[in-house]
C-alpha cells in the first residue's frame, strides 16, 4: 500500500477559490463575498507570483515586509496536485480542478498517441487537440457579468497557445518588467470601471530553476516584488481590492539528490513513458502489459521509492481525490503509476535525449507542504 498521503483539512481554501471570489466581491454575487468572503470591491487585481510558496515568504520575510506583514496563519491556501505551473494556472483561470480541465502533469501521454506533450508550450507546435483544456475560463463568465478582464504579463505570453486557453477573455496587457506591470495594473483599476486585472510574475520560480530559492539573487527578486506591491497599494484607488497569491512553492534540490531511475533497472521495466516532472513522475506502461506485470511494477517501484515518495496507481491517486473530480475523457491522461517525492529529491532518467532539466536547483511537483501552501494576502478593499 501506498505511504499515508497529507491530508488539509476540508475547510481548507483553495488556489481554485481565488479569482471567483475577487470576480464575485465586484459583481456583488455572493453578498460581495464569494468563497473566500472578500470584501465588496469596485475594481479587483489579482497578482499570481509563480513560485512563492508559503514556507519562502515565511523564510525571507525580513526581505518582504509588505507581503509579511498581510502574511498570517489564515492567509495560506492550497494549490493543485501536482503542483505545476501548468495545471495551478488552469485552475486558478477557471476554477476548476485539474481532473477537470484535463492540464493533469506538466507533461503527459496524448491518449491515442504514442506521444508525451508538454502542458506549457505543446499548444505553440499543433501537439495538444483542440478543446484540451476542458472548462471555460472565469475570464469570459466575467466579461458576460459586467466586468472588464485584463491579463497583465510578459511579453513573450501574449500570444501563447496556454495564455489563449486559460486566459481567454482576458484583454492582454504585455509588460517586460514587475514594474511596468504594477504601473499598467494601477492605470487599469484607477481608469477602468469593474476592472478584473490578473498580473502574472514569472520571474522568482525563472530564477529558483536557475539559482535555488535560496539565492541571493532569489531573495533580491522577492524584495523587488515586495517593493512593487508596497508602491501599488500607497497608490491604489479607494474601493479596489489586491490579492497576492502564488501557484506553487518552491524547493531546492541538490545535485547529489538526483535519483536516476535506468541506473536501477527494474525500475524502468515495463515502463513506456517517463512523464511527469522530476519531482512528481508520471509512468504510463506499456500498453500490451499484463495484469500481473503491471502489478509487479506497482510492487518494484514501492520496494524502491516508498520510504522517500508517495507511489500511487492512478486509480489510487483519483480515489484520494488528488485530481479533484475527474472527467472520464481526463482520465487516461493520468499516468498509470505516480510517483511523488516526499523527500528532497528530485528523480531524473538518463536516457532522456534532452538533459537540461538536470540543472535546475529549484524544484516542485509533488504534494509536500513545501510545494502545495501558497500564500493569499489581501490588501485595500480586501484587507481586515
Amino acid at each position: 500500500m501506498p505511504a499515508m498521503l497529507p491530508a488539509p483539512a476540508d475547510s481548507a481554501r483553495r488556489l481554485a477559490e481565488v479569482l471567483p471570489s475577487a470576480v464575485a466581491s465586484v459583481t456583488g454575487a455572493s453578498g460581495a463575498s464569494g468563497p473566500l468572503a472578500l470584501g465588496a470591491a469596485r475594481s479587483a487585481v489579482v497578482v499570481l507570483v509563480d513560485g512563492l510558496g508559503a514556507a519562502n515568504l515565511a523564510a525571507r520575510r525580513g526581505h518582504a515586509r509588505v507581503l509579511a506583514g498581510a502574511y498570517g496563519k489564515r492567509d495560506v491556501i492550497r494549490t493543485v496536485f501536482p503542483s505545476t505551473t501548468a495545471a495551478a494556472i488552469a485552475t486558478f483561470a477557471t476554477g476548476a480542478a485539474p481532473g477537470e480541465h484535463g492540464l493533469v502533469a506538466y507533461r503527459t501521454l496524448v491518449p491515442g498517441t504514442d506521444r508525451l506533450e508538454n502542458q506549457l508550450n505543446a499548444w505553440d507546435h499543433g501537439g495538444l487537440p483542440d478543446g484540451w483544456q476542458r472548462r471555460r475560463p472565469l475570464f469570459e463568465s466575467a466579461r458576460d457579468a459586467g466586468l472588464q478582464p485584463f491579463a497583465v504579463g510578459a511579453p513573450r505570453y501574449a500570444d501563447s497557445g496556454f495564455t489563449r486557453a486559460v486566459l481567454r477573455g482576458a484583454e492582454y496587457r504585455p509588460e517586460a518588467t514587475i514594474e511596468a506591470r504594477f504601473e499598467t495594473a494601477l492605470d487599469l483599476v484607477t481608469d477602468v470601471d469593474r476592472a478584473l486585472v490578473y498580473l502574472y510574475i514569472p520571474e522568482l520560480d525563472q530564477i529558483s530553476h536557475a539559482h535555488g530559492w535560496e539565492s541571493d539573487r532569489w531573495t533580491a527578486a522577492l524584495e523587488q516584488v515586495d517593493a512593487a506591491v508596497a508602491a501599488f497599494t500607497k497608490r491604489m484607488p479607494r474601493g479596489a481590492g489586491l490579492l497576492v497569491t502564488a501557484d506553487h512553492g518552491v524547493l531546492d534540490v541538490p545535485e547529489h539528490r538526483h535519483v536516476h531511475i535506468d541506473a536501477h533497472p527494474g525500475l524502468v521495466d515495463g515502463i513506456r513513458h517517463v512523464a511527469g516532472e522530476p519531482r512528481c513522475l508520471g509512468l504510463f506502461f506499456e500498453p500490451d502489459a499484463s495484469s500481473g506485470e503491471r502489478a509487479a511494477i506497482v510492487a518494484r517501484w514501492r520496494e524502491s521509492e516508498g520510504s522517500r515518495a508517495w507511489v500511487l496507481t492512478r486509480d489510487e491517486a483519483i480515489d484520494a481525490g488528488l485530481f479533484g473530480q475527474v472527467d472520464d475523457a481526463v482520465r487516461p491522461r493520468i499516468a498509470d503509476l505516480l510517483v511523488a517525492a516526499r523527500s528532497s529529491i528530485a528523480y531524473y532518467d538518463t536516457r532522456e535525449p534532452d538533459r537540461r532539466a538536470e540543472r535546475m536547483i529549484g524544484q516542485h511537483g509533488s504534494l509536500t507542504d513545501e510545494e502545495s501552501r501558497v500564500p493569499l494576502l489581501r490588501f485595500g478593499a480586501y484587507a481586515r
